[in-house]
């Protein structure tokens, strides 16, 4: 959708416009998400873990790790860690894109676009600031919603501006993020013994997320990447994979090339396996953020690459299972909070302060295969995820004047639920 494209007609009497229906997902993203939820949940476990000794060592884990844990901490930071979120901001691009096009599709006017998605930000929003109170300040959904208010500038630019935007985005964010790790370097760290209170946790929480939003607003620092997933959007690669296959799996290899070459020195150091000096370190860790932004987009382009192989395969056990979770990404990732929060916090039964980091990373394998056994019991029985439910009701409450003229058929994929990461 181009900048000069008509979307609608105003008309009078105005019908109520309804949500967008479910008429066939793409698979490429749902099977990003469904798999890169356990990503998430190996990158927020160790987030749950507290330690009383030194943890100002590379990656900011706990002290007193065993050669195995150190081996877990390797693997996580190489392949996981800020590598999930930028990927899912891609998604969230697509998304917003995704249900820009078919709103307009239906006729609605870019105003009315704007306000619906607008109204699903705010919601969005709403739903991290509960969700960083109640359970986990490491929440991603508010930031992901004040982004989404930004994004709504970019949604009908041109190409050749949003490619602008990108670059001109990924410039200011990396370098404001360069300022910030070199400012707060030491505030940023891991800290020692949490609240043991649930109340005063709350305050704790709230103030992570909060800094979290403040920092996605200030700097920018998923704008790029949600540019990047509206060009994906406009370009088809994600909802026809299989004409773009060549492209998808060029672009997965160069992006595992560079994690490996800009990435693994950070990953050796996380699993203790050479010590670098503060100031090289600082080097490393902007490198390895850096570099996460390019394996993001690797992973989603090898999702869509594996979704063009097995795009007459969805309905495969295995691959219905991982979908299963990918449509219900936004209630699968708050179920995940509901169990590590309980499980791990010092408020709760207090693991986080016994366990170390391989034995949360099987606990993190064990909450995404319940979430997979929740979603495919959801799927089986035709249902959708209840905070996917209660999130298109909140964002489609209102009813909307605008009756369809459509200037092209409505894309194939259903709107996107709210990607996490």
């Amino acid at each position: 959708m181009t900048s000069d494209q008509p979307i609608g007609t105003l008309t009078a009497p105005p019908p109520p416009a309804a949500a967008p229906a479910p008429d066939r997902r793409s698979l490429a993203p749902d099977l990003a998400r469904g798999m890169l939820l356990l990503f998430i949940a190996l990158a927020n476990v160790w987030g749950y873990l507290w330690s009383t000794g030194d943890s100002d060592a590379v990656g900011a884990r706990p002290a007193g790790g065993s050669d195995v844990d150190h081996l877990v901490d390797g693997l996580t930071a190489f392949f996981v860690d800020d590598r999930s979120r930028p990927m899912f901001a891609i998604l969230y691009g697509f998304g917003l894109a995704t249900m820009a096009s078919r709103l307009a599709a239906r006729g609605a006017e870019r105003k009315g676009v704007r306000r619906v998605l607008a109204r699903r930000s705010w919601w969005l929003l709403a739903f991290g600031l509960v969700h960083s109170a109640l359970l986990f300040g490491g929440d991603i959904l508010a930031p992901y919603g004040v982004t989404g208010l930004i994004a709504l500038a970019f949604l009908h630019r041109s190409r050749v501006t949003l490619w602008i935007w990108f670059a001109a985005g990924t410039v200011l964010s990396t370098a404001a993020g360069l300022a910030v790790l070199l400012l707060f370097e030491d505030g940023l760290a891991l800290g020692g013994e949490p609240a043991q209170g649930y109340v005063a946790s709350m305050g704790e929480r709230l103030m992570s997320s909060g800094f979290t939003v403040v920092l996605a607003v200030a700097l920018l620092f998923f704008v790029p990447q949600v540019v990047l997933g509206i060009l994906l959007a406009r370009a088809g690669w994600l909802t026809r994979p299989w004409d773009h296959r060549r492209r998808l799996g060029q672009v997965a290899v160069v992006a595992v090339v560079v994690n490996v070459f800009a990435n693994l020195p950070w990953a050796l150091a996380v699993g203790h396996l050479w010590e670098p000096t503060d100031r090289l370190g600082g080097v490393l860790e902007i490198v390895h953020i850096a570099s996460g932004v390019v394996m993001g987009l690797g992973y989603v382009c090898l999702f869509g690459w594996l979704a063009a192989v097995w795009h007459d395969r969805r309905d495969h056990p295995a691959v219905r299972a991982v979908t299963a979770v990918g449509e219900r990404s936004l209630t699968s990732y708050l179920l995940q909070s509901v169990m590590f929060a309980p499980l791990l916090s010092a408020w709760g039964l207090g693991l986080g302060g016994r366990i170390g980091t391989a034995q949360a990373a099987l606990l993190a394998i064990g909450v995404w295969l319940t979430t997979v056994a929740v979603a495919v019991a959801l799927d089986r029985a035709g249902r959708r995820g209840p905070f996917e439910v209660l999130l298109r009701r909140l964002t489609y409450g209102r009813r909307m004047a605008y009756t369809a003229t459509p200037t092209s058929p409505a894309p194939a994929a259903s709107p996107a639920p709210a990607p996490v990461g």
